[in-house]
């Protein structure tokens, strides 16, 4: 009888937190459909002292168009997660920095959003058929590598079953989306890039990783979409 009394339980609250889940995905769905905060969300995480060795724009005509995805889902605590993920250390921009999944477009994707999904599949794992889109995010140039990069936003109805790229990808970090709204989450000091550059900038500090650059502008601006929709 008590076994019988847990496993209703259990799916009783499972059931509701699935209702809220899906109210919390149609919100953010309509934010995302209305205006973003754009710039002004990316100002508040942009480095305050810029290198120029960092800052200079490329000779290229036209920059490289790249997504990442913003991939929501309800963790195993009752909560909602995304995933970031933290490159390899190569001699390149973007060595040892920690990154939502996503990469170039390739002539074979169908569209920018394809495009996120297919390099997230690769790179954390994830099905592709099981990501639903709500939205995307404001693009963003990043001049160190000119690519000019499309957040793309989504949800999976469930915990992932991750499995990590070894050449692409050093660790998956499973990030509770009230990290990004806690200001005590937030922090500003000196990085270094390409492991000789130093970078005084604020900075999201994220399962003890510094998540600073293109990214922490991307996430000031998926804050203040969730604050926008009232979701805590």
């Amino acid at each position: 009888m008590k076994s019988l009394l847990l496993l209703f339980l259990y799916y009783f609250y499972q059931s509701i937190f699935s209702s809220m889940f899906r109210e919390f995905s149609d919100k953010i769905s309509a934010a995302l459909a209305n205006d973003l905060p754009g710039e002004k969300a990316h100002m508040m995480m942009t480095p305050t002292v810029r290198n120029d060795n960092l800052t200079k724009p490329l000779e290229s005509v036209s920059p490289i168009k790249s997504a990442v995805l913003v991939l929501l889902y309800p963790n195993e605590a009752g909560r909602i997660s995304f995933p970031l993920i933290q490159r390899p250390t190569y001699n390149g921009a973007h060595s040892g920095q920690v990154s939502f999944p996503g990469g170039k477009a390739e002539p074979t994707d169908k569209s920018i959003v394809n495009t996120a999904i297919r390099e997230a599949e690769e790179e954390v794992g994830i099905k592709s058929e099981m990501v639903e889109v709500l939205g995307t995010m404001t693009n963003l140039f990043i001049w160190v590598s000119n690519y000019i990069v499309t957040p793309v936003v989504g949800v999976y109805r469930m915990t992932p079953e991750f499995k990590k790229d070894e050449k692409e990808v050093d660790a998956i970090i499973e990030t509770d989306l009230y990290d990004i709204i806690d200001p005590k989450k937030r922090k500003e000091g000196i990085v270094v890039a390409r492991n000789k550059y130093q970078i005084q900038t604020p900075y999201f500090d994220i399962n003890k990783k510094v998540v600073w650059g293109a990214t922490a502008m991307m996430l000031s601006e998926l804050s203040m979409i969730v604050d926008k929709a009232k979701i805590y």
